[in-house]
C-alpha cells in the first residue's frame, strides 16, 4: 500500500536533488564573486561563500549516499543492515568535517560517547535529548553511531522523506517517521512503542521528546498549550524553564514501557540555539564559540517502574536538562 506513494515521492525528490546541484554550484560561483574583496582581505566571515559551500557539499552527500544505498539494496538484509550502519556514520562524518572547515564547528561532548555508551556492545540504550539550533540531530546521531558504535532507531520528522538519500537510508532500516505536530499524538507514541519494543543489545531508540526544535515562539505555545489543557503545573514548571521546551512525554513514557531493560541516556547541548531563523544563522555563522554536550545514563533499574512516577522522573531529568544549560550559558557569559 506504501509503495505507490513512496515511488511517487522519489519520482518527484530524486530529479530535484539531480537538478539543485547545478543550481548550488552557480549559487557557489555568484557568491564567490561577489564576497571576492572578503575572500582577498582575509575576511573569515563570507558567511553567503561558506552557505553556499555547504549547500552543494550537503547536495553532493546527499546524491553519493543515495548511490551506495542503492548499491547496498542488492545485498541480502543482514549484510545490508551492517553497510547502512556504515554509510550513515561516514555521511554524517563529512558533513560533520565540512560544518568545521566552513562554519568553525567544534563539538566537546562530556563525557566521551565512546566511554558513556558502552562501545556499543552493551545494553540497549534509550536516548532522550534536547531538540535545539541547525544540525544537532545529525551530530547526535554520527556520536551515538561512529563513536559509541550503536546502531541507531531514530524517529525524526516525515518531512525529512523529502531527502533522497535518509529516505531510501532510513526507510528500510528500524526507524519512526512521525506525522506533523497537529496529527494523533496516541498514534504516534503507539508507533514509538513498537519502534522501542524490539531493541537488542548493541541499539538504541533516538527520541527528541521536545517534539520539535527550540524557539522562544514554540515555547510560549507550548505553555499557553498546556494551560487550555488545564495542565497548570505543568505550564508553571515550563514557564521556569527558558532553555527547553516542555517535553511531550507519551512518546517517551511509551518507549520506556516497551522496552524496560534498556538504559536511558540523557543529551544536553547547548551553542546552536541561536540559529532558530534564517535571519539568527546568518547572524550566528561562523561559530564563535563551540558546541558544548553532556550526556548521562540511567541503569534499567533506576528507571521507576509506576506510569506516574516515571513520569514524574522524566520531568525532572529534564529540570536538570534546562539546569545545564543554564550553567554553561552562565559560565560563558551569555
Amino acid at each position: 500500500m506504501h509503495w505507490p506513494r513512496r515511488l511517487l515521492r522519489r519520482l518527484l525528490t530524486v530529479p530535484a536533488l539531480i537538478a539543485a546541484i547545478p543550481v548550488a554550484v552557480l549559487l557557489l560561483g555568484a557568491t564567490a564573486l561577489v564576497q571576492l574583496p572578503l575572500l582577498l582581505l582575509g575576511d573569515r566571515r563570507a558567511r553567503a561563500v561558506r552557505l553556499a559551500a555547504f549547500l552543494l557539499l550537503y547536495l553532493l552527500v546527499d546524491a553519493c549516499g543515495l548511490v551506495a544505498a542503492c548499491v547496498i539494496g542488492l545485498r541480502r538484509p543482514p549484510v545490508r543492515a551492517e553497510l547502512d550502519q556504515r554509510l550513515l556514520v561516514r555521511l554524517l562524518g563529512v558533513l560533520h568535517r565540512g560544518g568545521a572547515r566552513l562554519f568553525r564547528l567544534r563539538l566537546r561532548v562530556d563525557p566521551d560517547p565512546a566511554t558513556r555508551c558502552g562501545g556499543g556492545t552493551g545494553r540497549p540504550l534509550l536516548v532522550l535529548a534536547r531538540h535545539a539550533g541547525l544540525g544537532d540531530s545529525f551530530l547526535l546521531v554520527e556520536q551515538l553511531a561512529g563513536q559509541a558504535g550503536y546502531r541507531p532507531r531514530i524517529v525524526l520528522k516525515r518531512l525529512l522523506r523529502l531527502d533522497p538519500c535518509l529516505d531510501v537510508l532510513l526507510g528500510r532500516s528500524p526507524a519512526c517517521f512521525v506525522p506533523p505536530e497537529h496529527a494523533d499524538r496516541t498514534l504516534t507514541a503507539q508507533r514509538i512503542g513498537e519502534l522501542a519494543a524490539g531493541l537488542g543489545a548493541g541499539e538504541a531508540l533516538v527520541l527528541f521528546p521536545e517534539g520539535g526544535k527550540f524557539t522562544e515562539r514554540r515555547r510560549a505555545r507550548a505553555i499557553r498549550s498546556l494551560r487550555r489543557n488545564g495542565e497548570r503545573e505543568r505550564a508553571e514548571r515550563a514557564g521556569r524553564h527558558p532553555h527547553v521546551l516542555p517535553p511531550r512525554t507519551a512518546g517517551a513514557l511509551a518507549a520506556l514501557a516497551a522496552a524496560p531493560g534498556a538504559d536511558v541516556v540523557f543529551a544536553a547541548h547547548t551553542g546552536l540555539d541561536a540559529m532558530d531563523s534564517v535571519r539568527a544563522t546568518w547572524r550566528a555563522l561562523p561559530l564563535a564559540r563551540p558546541v558544548r554536550a553532556r550526556w548521562w545514563r540511567v541503569p534499567a533499574h533506576r528507571v521507576p517502574a509506576e506510569p506516574a512516577a516515571r513520569e514524574a522522573w522524566l520531568l525532572a531529568q529534564w529540570d536538570r536538562v534546562d539546569a545545564w544549560i543554564a550553567a554553561e550559558r552562565q559560565a560563558e557569559g551569555t
